[in-house]
This record gives structure tokens, C-alpha cells and sequence, in this order.
């Protein structure tokens, strides 16, 4: 099944077989703290969420319904007889985030983005470590798939 629409911006977005095709992968603070929440606790009832968005929030049962639906035409979430689910883990919208981030700002260049944000931080041992274990990771995978790294 896949649906078709529009997010908030015009862009277009579609959903089918588990793969989301959005442009637009940013959410404002409380979208942000509201999507956590689900992720935390999905799958739960609209009527749970209302519940645990007016104890964390001090929402009103509309407030949370609106930032729901906005959520939902983003293809985040989706409700379905009243059941709230997710159409894209965490990891992944963080992941598209972070893509768009290096595309929007450093022309798509992961090194140029190493580059800039080891200039301002320097690395530790630790983490130069898991990143060359990502690295390594990686490559193997490429390699698996038959592609070249």
C-alpha cells in the first residue's frame, strides 16, 4: 500500500512497503519532545497519549490531537481505530536528519562535515575508535552488496 500527500511545506511524500520519502526531516522543539514520547511508548491509544501529553505537557486532549495529526501527514506516525503507531523509528528520522543537515550545509560532503566539527571539538581515543569501527562496518556491507567504497 503506498499513500500519497503533502507535508507541511507542499513537499511531496509518499509511504509504501516500509520507505519514507520525505524532503523536510526537521521538528520544532515540542514536536520533537512529543515524537520522543511516542517512539517511547508506541504502539498506544490516542486516548493513553492524550493522557501522558496532559501529565508531560500540560496539554489539553486538542492540543495533543493537532500536533498528532501534524506528525501523522509528516508520515512519522499513523493512527488507525484509534491505535498510534510508527511508520519510521527514531534512528531512522535521526539519521535522514543528520543526511539533510550535511547535504543542506556541506554540500553533501561527510568529510568536509568531520572536517568543521573535529576543528571546533577534537575526537577521543573512544571515539575515533567507533567511528572507525563504523567505518569498517561500512565497508563490509559495500563490499557484501557488491559496491565499492
Amino acid at each position: 500500500m503506498i499513500s500519497t500527500g503533502n507535508n507541511q511545506e507542499g513537499q511531496a511524500t509518499a509511504v509504501g512497503r516500509g520507505v519514507i520519502f520525505m524532503q523536510d526531516y526537521v521538528l520544532g522543539v515540542m514536536e520533537s519532545r512529543f515524537a520522543s514520547l511516542i517512539w517511547r511508548e508506541a504502539p498506544i491509544t490516542t486516548g493513553e497519549l492524550v493522557k501522558l501529553c496532559q501529565r508531560e505537557f500540560d496539554w489539553k486532549r486538542t492540543t495533543t490531537y493537532t500536533m498528532l495529526k501534524r506528525l501523522c501527514q509528516r508520515n512519522i506516525f499513523q493512527t488507525e481505530n484509534g491505535l498510534v503507531t510508527v511508520l519510521i523509528t527514531e534512528d531512522e528520522f535521526q539519521g535522514k536528519q543528520s543526511e539533510k543537515f550535511v547535504e543542506d550545509t556541506f554540500d553533501g560532503s561527510l568529510p568536509a562535515f568531520i572536517a568543521a566539527f573535529t576543528k571546533c571539538r577534537g575526537l577521543s581515543e573512544e571515539e575515533a575508535s567507533q567511528i572507525q569501527r563504523l567505518i569498517d562496518e561500512s565497508r563490509e556491507r559495500s563490499k557484501d552488496a557488491g559496491e565499492s567504497v
